[in-house]
């Protein structure tokens, strides 16, 4: 009966053992240069992504800046706030 509380404790051991293996990181596993170029990698994406959404943006901006230029004068009323009953 000893020898059964002896071997389920080893494999308690070995098998905690294994989870503190397993929690090794990734970063731990590759090696230095390989880190440095996913690092370089991350940062161009990172850089291209905000390049895309600036030039987005800038076609928005330019967008409404065109529909604004080409309204019709019934759209420019009706936008507009005085009241023609007013001045009447």
């Amino acid at each position: 009966m000893k020898n059964k509380g002896k071997k389920q404790k080893n494999v308690q051991q070995a098998s905690h053992k294994r989870t503190n293996d397993d929690s090794l990181k990734l970063g731990d596993l590759v090696k230095g240069d390989i880190m440095e170029q996913l690092r370089k990698t991350q940062k161009q994406l990172a850089d291209e992504e905000s390049a895309k959404k600036e030039a987005e943006e800038a076609k928005k901006k330019e967008e409404r800046r065109l529909k604004e230029k080409n309204k019709s004068f019934e759209e420019l009323l009706n936008e507009s706030g005085m009241d023609w009953r007013k001045f009447k």
